[in-house]
């Protein structure tokens, strides 16, 4: 998993730097029709052509700054931050190795594997709850109607996973 947010953050900043060199390269190959991309761009904000124009031509005046700017509002893409990728599979790595030992806990304590899957189906509901809490804390969104969210869906999810192992085994 955490290879996975790797590569995703990793294809962001490849895409960004594609979109980026295109975007260079269409201001030296077709500078009018970037010029009206970004009057449109000031247009959809109220700006009429006439008003747009002397910025537009401002613009095109400072190559970096026009394509800065036709990144982020003709393109809606900001520059990733070059620790990323490796943040993000870090992140992602230890998330799962901390939510995976929440479930396993009690089979490493107990050693039994019956009394294991009680008190393991417990502890995660548990921990689900206190994890859709604070979700619902910093979310602003509703504490207990995010807690029972999470533990039903997780619930759910569990039950669906252990029948299916049932089912093959």
């Amino acid at each position: 998993m955490g290879l996975g947010g790797y590569l995703a953050a990793r294809g962001d900043a490849e895409h960004y730097e594609q979109e980026r060199l295109r975007e260079e390269r269409e201001i030296i190959e077709i500078p009018e029709e970037e010029k009206a991309e970004v009057s449109r761009v000031f247009e959809a904000y109220g700006l009429t052509r006439a008003q747009s124009m002397p910025i537009v031509d401002a613009l095109s005046e400072h190559p970096k700054s026009w394509v800065d700017f036709m990144m982020r509002y003709e393109l809606g893409l900001e520059a990733p931050d070059p620790r990323r990728a490796v943040t993000s599979a870090a992140t992602i790595a230890g998330a799962y190795v901390a939510g995976g030992l929440i479930p396993l806990s009690p089979y490493i304590i107990l050693g039994d594997a019956t009394r294991g899957l009680a008190y393991s189906a417990v502890v995660t509901l548990a921990a689900l709850g206190i994890f859709g809490y604070m979700k619902g804390r910093f979310a602003h969104t509703g504490p207990l109607r995010s807690a029972t969210q999470t533990m039903v869906i997780g619930g759910l999810a569990a039950a669906a996973a252990f029948v299916l192992a049932k089912l093959i085994s």
